[in-house]
């Protein structure tokens, strides 16, 4: 916390999501703040914007990462799979073991670039049980937790709703609603996945409407916290609006831009 020109003392915190491994501008995401938030998706698997980056080209190359896109932006998701299934077929080693050596050598520079402090949820392509191995001490992992930060109490709700893209951190409604409801009332609620409202759940990019959660939403209508923060969508149909008492911010465009969504009080 910074002293004012007045003497007042004011806090300033920079919030991320969908980092997608860019390390470089994570390095910098703190700069000027008295903290950092991360809300998840630090791998990158697949970019959607360049499909020359991530583990899924690195494995199949390019032409089959551009196939693979196409098909799950036209929804058709069961060829997708019939596609990724064909693909590994056709590998040496196994599955899990040669996408868990890739996410951890992502972790291992993504968590190096993590800056002290740094308060960070999951994301849904993010591996959870790989974490504790990785960030260091300088960072405090929350999952229907609640910490304070310059006087505000801040809840953190990691992951995402299961989808037919199967990402690693996917779990049931029930599950979700209950880490929902052990964060209670707070100032500012931070979540990976934003609230289902169609105009906050539609990718413009990918068309098509992300999974958003009904028991985050019906929170956000019952206990009013300030914010609602959340990312997941990287091309929402609307980037900020308000719910009752609550402004909801998506600050899902990290890996593009770089930069930070930054709140002060």
């Amino acid at each position: 916390m910074a002293p004012t020109p007045s003497g007042d003392t004011r806090t300033r915190v920079h919030v991320i999501s969908d980092v997608h491994g860019n390390a470089r501008d994570l390095a910098r995401a703190g700069d000027g703040a008295d903290a950092l938030i991360c809300l998840g998706d630090l791998v990158l698997f697949l970019d959607y914007a360049d499909h020359s980056r991530g583990i899924f080209p690195d494995l199949f190359g390019v032409d089959n990462a551009d196939r693979l896109v196409e098909l799950r932006t036209a929804r058709r998701f069961a060829e997708a799979r019939e596609l990724g299934a064909r693909l590994w077929a056709g590998v040496d080693g196994d599955r899990a073991e040669l996408i868990e050596g890739a996410v951890r050598r992502q972790y291992a520079e993504m968590f190096a670039a993590v800056p002290t402090p740094t308060y960070a949820t999951y994301g849904n392509v993010d591996m959870p049980p790989l974490w504790s191995e990785y960030a260091g001490p300088g960072t405090t992992v929350l999952d229907g937790e609640r910490v304070e930060i310059g006087g505000r109490v801040f809840g953190f709700v990691g992951g995402g709703l299961r989808t037919p893209m199967r990402t690693p951190y996917e779990i049931g409604d029930e599950e979700y609603a209950a880490k929902i409801e052990a964060v209670g009332e707070v100032d500012v609620l931070c979540t990976h996945i934003p609230p289902e409202v169609p105009e906050l759940v539609y990718d413009t990019v990918a068309r098509r409407f992300e999974r958003g959660s009904r028991a985050l939403l019906d929170a956000i209508r019952r206990t009013r916290p300030r914010y609602a923060l959340f990312g997941h969508v990287h091309q929402p149909l609307v980037r900020r609006m308000r719910i009752g008492a609550t402004e909801c911010v998506n600050v899902g465009h990290f890996a593009s831009t770089g930069k930070p969504w930054a709140l002060e009080w």
